[in-house]
């Protein structure tokens, strides 16, 4: 099982993840697109992702709206296994003809 990280490590690395806060236990962060296609398409590469890393984030799908939470639940809060999914989907995440992270409210 990962060990968890301490709050320090954690906001030294989320410096470096454009988007993605801190909410007590999880990180998380919604992106915004253009439709509902273009939600679905970023869900599934980043479920595609999750597999591969076997550590899944829940999703929150709202129409055009898509937000992602990190946590492994058997350690009970942040290890770097989720700070290294979201850096996996950080580098597969939409460009800005695809979509945009969202850090407080819809555009």
């Amino acid at each position: 099982m990962a060990e968890l990280l301490s709050d320090i490590e954690i906001q030294r690395d989320l410096g470096s993840l454009q988007g993605w806060s801190r909410k007590g236990d999880v990180l998380t962060r919604t992106y915004q697109f253009r439709n509902f296609t273009q939600a679905m398409e970023f869900v599934n590469r980043v479920a595609s992702l999750a597999e591969s890393a076997n550590h899944h984030p829940d999703i929150d799908i709202r129409y055009s709206k898509v937000t992602l939470t990190l946590s492994t639940h058997d350690a009970g809060g942040i290890t770097s296994n989720d700070l290294a999914l979201a850096r996996a989907i950080d580098s597969d995440s939409p460009d800005s003809d695809g979509g945009s992270p969202e850090t407080d409210s819809l555009a």
